[in-house]
């Protein structure tokens, strides 16, 4: 141990003493001086042309690999099904047919036919005719004279189909047939009297017309048609129409512009207070245009409508001007839409338009035009939801020369004969008043589902005469319901009106108008049902019933309408 000890401190020493010995350096330091950087070029690349070669020039050969296996056939049962394509089910479209007769029956004797033919190439014409008939026997208790109707039309047309524009021609009558049969209640009648009068009317109507579109000209087209209106009591009417129609764009908007050439003549043999006939004959031009401004969410139609009239009856002469200003802004698109506008228009009243709205009017009247100062409106309109819409708005009107209805006074006390059936106190006259009207007009529809649809609409009226002390005959209140449903075999609808009260001058006989309170005409509720089935594309049977609630309401003072009315019927749709 101690020779170990001894021998390592030797060691150190002489290790120690070694490194402190200094070595002497011969490396001299010297400064190199770049002048130029080296800068190489492409010549100082070459390509290296010799190639490697591989000494070793032994080829290794692939070892051949045999595969066996040890094979024992197995018996097998599986037989593999042939692939068959698989397709969506689709249903097949319903077949739409171009043609039908539909005819029904229902109480009161009440037949219905009506049939739509038609034939040609859609291409390039089309040839049609309309039939449509109803009527009904009456049957109305309590009735002195009998009330039965009948409405017949029939109406064809011819169109052309063309390269640059379309044209068509129609022609058509229709028959109207009613009773004067709403005589006073307040007043007995004798047999004499009754067996002495003969309350039908009828109304024969006969027109011929035509149209011409054209597709890129000013020239947009054209309607005329002229009509020829007459009755039972050798009334005569005469209207031509002709609106010829122009549109000239103007940078990006549009100008359109409407010419009316409206001329009217008709005759009544007598007057109802005398035995002198009484003659209307009026001459209207009228020009109206109109620029339409197409913004992003804006849409304005600024125009005007002019008139210059004639009365050629009694040689005066006057010239109208209305304005025609609508506007309607998107605030939140199909949400709330604002709509606005005056508008204003020239009526001419003539006697056909009277008897279609009110079949009991006398055939002594006197024709007047309507001067339909302004309608000033302003509203909204949209959704509430994705399926429920909605229309709302108030109005403005003032209008010089509105016609109102009103009951003539009798020529009988129920005893004294008259010389025509409407002279009982059983027709109507029309009388003309300045009339000034608040209207608010409120509307919902209701997309509940594809099969099922509501819609209910409030149409309120606030009436200021001028000379009459009430708007007779016009109501103050109108609303309708409706709902309608249909799936793929059944359909079924309900529309439920109410009509408000209205009030009639309804002077007796020998009575003076200011010693007498008019009379009131009750408001009431109609309710209509109507529904089917669809047996095939071409089969469908269908059912009506009007006045469902039997309710013994009247249109027109005296007149009382048909009670609890079923009509039945099939439809056949087919194409030649």
């Amino acid at each position: 141990m101690r020779k170990l000890i001894i021998t390592s401190l030797t060691l150190i020493v002489t290790i120690f003493s070694y490194s402190q010995e200094k070595i002497k350096d011969t490396l001299k330091t010297e400064e190199i001086s770049v002048v130029k950087p080296y800068t190489p070029t492409i010549s100082d690349a070459f390509k290296v042309t010799s190639n490697p070669t591989i000494e070793d020039t032994r080829a290794i050969e692939k070892e051949k690999v045999t595969y066996s296996i040890f094979s024992i056939p197995v018996a097998s049962t599986f037989t593999p099904s042939k692939g068959k394509a698989k397709g969506v089910v689709r249903e097949p479209k319903d077949r739409l047919f171009q043609n039908y007769i539909s005819a029904g029956f229902g109480n009161f004797t009440s037949p219905l036919f009506e049939a739509y033919i038609h034939t040609g190439d859609t291409r390039y014409n089309d040839f049609g005719i309309f039939i449509n008939h109803h009527s009904s026997e009456g049957g109305i208790k309590d009735l002195l004279l009998n009330d039965n109707f009948s409405d017949t039309r029939i109406d064809a047309y011819y169109k052309q189909f063309d390269r640059d524009y379309n044209w068509q021609m129609n022609a058509g009558i229709q028959r109207k047939q009613f009773n004067y049969y709403g005589l006073p209640s307040e007043v007995v009648f004798e047999d004499a009297f009754i067996n002495s009068l003969d309350e039908e009317q009828v109304y024969k109507n006969l027109y011929v017309g035509g149209k011409i579109d054209f597709e890129d000209s000013f020239f947009k087209g054209a309607t005329a048609e002229i009509k020829n209106f007459t009755d039972n009591y050798n009334s005569n009417e005469f209207r031509l129409l002709v609106k010829p129609k122009f549109e000239f764009p103007i940078s990006t908007e549009l100008i359109n512009s409407e010419f009316t050439v409206d001329f009217v003549a008709g005759k009544f043999k007598q007057n109802y207070l005398t035995t002198s006939d009484l003659n209307h004959s009026y001459l209207n031009l009228g020009f109206s245009p109109n620029l339409e401004v197409l913004r992003e969410n804006l849409t304005i139609n600024l125009g005007a409508k002019l008139y210059y009239t004639n009365d050629l009856e009694h040689k005066n002469t006057d010239f109208y001007a209305y304005p025609n200003v609508t506007a309607s802004l998107k605030m939140i698109d199909e949400v709330l839409i604002i709509v606005a506008g005056v508008t204003g228009d020239l009526v001419q009243n003539t006697y056909s338009d009277f008897a279609n709205e009110n079949p009991y009017v006398s055939p002594t009247l006197n024709i007047l035009q309507t001067d339909k100062q302004y309608k000033a409106f302003a509203g909204a309109k949209g959704k509430l939801a994705s399926n429920i819409g909605y229309n709302f708005n108030v109005s403005h009107t003032s209008e010089k020369n509105k016609p109102l209805f009103v009951q003539n006074q009798a020529k009988t006390d129920g005893i004294i004969l008259v010389e025509n059936a409407y002279e009982a106190g059983n027709s109507f006259d029309v009388i003309y008043d300045n009339i000034k009207t608040l209207g608010i007009f409120g509307e919902i529809t209701i997309d509940a589902s594809e099969e099922f649809d509501f819609s209910g609409s409030l149409n309120y009226s606030n009436f200021t005469t001028e000379t009459q002390s009430e708007a007779w005959n016009l109501p103050t209140m109108k609303a309708t319901i409706s709902a309608d449903y249909q799936n793929k075999n059944w359909f079924a609808g309900a529309k439920l009106f109410y009509n408000g009260e209205t009030k009639d001058l309804g002077i007796p006989f020998n009575a003076e108008s200011s010693n007498y309170a008019p009379v009131v005409n009750k408001s009431y509720v109609d309710l209509n049902l109507n529904g089917g089935y669809i047996f095939s594309d071409r089969l469908t049977a269908f059912a009506k019933i009007n006045n469902a609630l039997g309710e013994k309401y009247h249109t027109y003072i005296n007149y009382q309408v048909q009670t609890l009315q079923i009509l039945a019927g099939i439809t056949y749709k087919f194409d030649l």
